[in-house]
């Protein structure tokens, strides 16, 4: 059996885990990181994530005259929450204020890695029915999440304590040790089949991710039953090790999970083709001149879905429909402007940090991305030259014996064309009111057609984008103190044992609440590491 040894145990080597190391080698600790992953997916879900992180007044703020405090994203930050009265809310309520509060430790961690951000903060989840961001938020790293791994490997690399560092890949941990009432360090198993291990250190930090990965068996066991049934059919955009394995094995051992039925899914997943799971997703971001369709193709309302207002609430309408599914209508046009893709894979200007190829996508749509997506995503990712040849392909796309209903679908678009034609000061669609507010804003402006109506000849071919819920990221998990601490339900700490990043719902079990103001996930993870780093000085 091979044996480890240091003085902090880190189990998981994703951006939580990866900012923890750095964080304890500054203060001079021997820290061993245990991966299940091979060394090539290191970083885990956030080095494939598009790279946005929520933080307040930063410096592109100020530069682009955004009047931001922590004061005001505290605020917003309890309306998304909606938290509730109970004991398992006290410390969500105590992260969600030490979030907005020490946002800019985000900024400085990630500045000091010479990571760069868009000079254009984005402004995602603006709210419905309860205020979300009041103003831009949404930090977007040049490079994408892949730049901000890469970026961090290299500081691991380069540290002047770098001896101080050891890196295990393919090594699974199944169980944490005890010895005199405290936590010890860890075993498991070597992935490759040659043995079991055995780790030793005075702490052990869980950053194994969250629950909405693996087979999603301990996702739909916890499901948000005020949503109804779980979809028959949810595609998977999480960790595929993101199985809540650890979740489990530290509850074994007196640990607090709470809020595990709060996820963070999105509303419009698409089939990843060429992947070794069946159900493997990306996700598009919602076009928001686009009309968002049920699974009959009849138009959504009295109030519309749209994208960059309340995500979760849009994921709540698609449960409760027929099917659980839907279908994003657009022409050609809208597509090449609004069309995005949420994570790196396919945000290729982004990715590789092409500045030239993003302007001119920025100026005349992403034609690559659009070319891709028709080529790769045939069976969501429909097109046609009419209403009714773009009716008939959706019908053979159907499932669960739903049937388009294609005379509803055609007046539900004419109607909406029609309103356009009537001209602005006649238009009452909540909708295109919507679209008229988020153009006020220049990040928004960019990147959103001005009123542009779906059947127009000059805008084709016709595209429509069937479109599945795809889970995520975990918004509950395993209960910590502001230090980091895992809790036992009584409020008294397990000694030796520390939880960051998703595992930890991000902070406290779930600091999020009910919803997120999105971007918040990459700046829990490396908030929630410096504060277990300081804790295990």
């Amino acid at each position: 059996m091979a044996e480890y040894s240091a003085e902090v145990i880190i189990a998981g080597a994703g951006l939580a885990g990866l900012s923890t190391a750095y964080d304890l080698l500054d203060r001079g600790r021997k820290v061993l990181v245990i991966e299940k992953d091979a060394a090539a997916s290191a970083g885990g879900l956030a080095k494939l994530s598009f790279g946005g992180i929520c933080m307040a007044d930063t410096p592109q703020q100020r530069r682009t005259g955004i009047k931001d405090s922590s004061e005001l994203l505290h605020r917003d930050w309890l309306s998304y929450a909606r938290f509730g009265d109970g004991p398992e809310y006290d410390m969500p309520r105590r992260w969600a204020r030490f979030y907005a509060e020490e946002s800019r430790q985000i900024y400085e961690f990630l500045d000091h890695k010479k990571i760069e951000f868009l000079p254009v903060v984005n402004w995602t989840e603006r709210g419905l029915f309860v205020p979300g961001n009041s103003v831009p938020r949404w930090h977007i790293a040049w490079g994408t999440g892949w730049e901000i791994i890469d970026k961090l490997l290299k500081a691991l690399e380069c540290h002047p304590q770098r001896a101080n560092l050891q890196l295990v890949f393919d090594h699974e941990v199944n169980e944490i040790l005890f010895e005199g009432g405290r936590v010890t360090g860890v075993s498991g198993r070597k992935m490759d089949g040659s043995g079991d291990y055995t780790a030793r250190a005075e702490a052990t930090v869980i950053a194994s991710g969250g629950i909405c990965g693996g087979d999603m068996s301990f996702l739909r066991e916890n499901w948000f039953r005020q949503w109804g049934e779980p979809p028959k059919k949810i595609l998977n955009g999480a960790h595929r090790y993101g199985d809540g394995m650890l979740h489990k094995v530290a509850q074994r051992h007196g640990a607090w999970l709470t809020h595990l039925d709060k996820h963070w899914h999105y509303a419009q997943g698409i089939h990843k083709p060429g992947n070794e799971r069946p159900d493997d997703g990306v996700s598009t971001t919602p076009p928001r001149s686009g009309l968002w369709m049920d699974s009959t193709g009849r138009r959504v309302g009295p109030v519309p879905l749209m994208g960059y207002t309340d995500t979760r609430w849009v994921v709540e309408q698609i449960c409760k429909m027929p099917g659980q599914y839907s279908w994003m209508i657009m022409n050609k046009k809208i597509a090449l402007m609004e069309l995005a893709i949420s994570g790196c894979d396919y945000m290729t200007s982004f990715r590789y940090k092409k500045r030239f190829k993003m302007v001119k996508e920025l100026l005349f749509g992403n034609r690559e991305l659009l070319a891709r997506m028709i080529d790769d995503h045939s069976e969501d990712f429909l097109v046609a030259d009419s209403l009714d040849e773009l009716a008939d392909k959706m019908q053979e796309q159907q499932l669960f014996g739903i049937d388009i209903d294609r005379e509803g679908m055609k007046s539900d678009i004419r109607a909406y064309d029609d309103t356009i034609a009537r001209g602005e000061k006649y238009m009452w669609d909540l909708q295109l009111i919507r679209i008229a507010q988020f153009r006020k804003y220049r990040g928004d402006r960019m990147r959103l057609c001005k009123f542009q109506a779906i059947d127009d000849p000059a805008a084709r071919p016709l595209i429509a984008v069937r479109s599945f819920i795809m889970a995520r990221k975990s918004l509950g998990g395993i209960q910590t103190d502001l230090q980091c601490r895992v809790i036992r339900p009584d409020g008294q700490a397990i000694d030796g044992l520390y939880a960051v990043g998703e595992a930890a719902g991000f902070g406290g079990g779930g600091i999020h609440g009910h919803g997120s103001l999105e971007g918040t996930f990459l700046g829990g993870c490396v908030l929630t590491a410096r504060a277990a780093a300081r804790a295990l000085a």
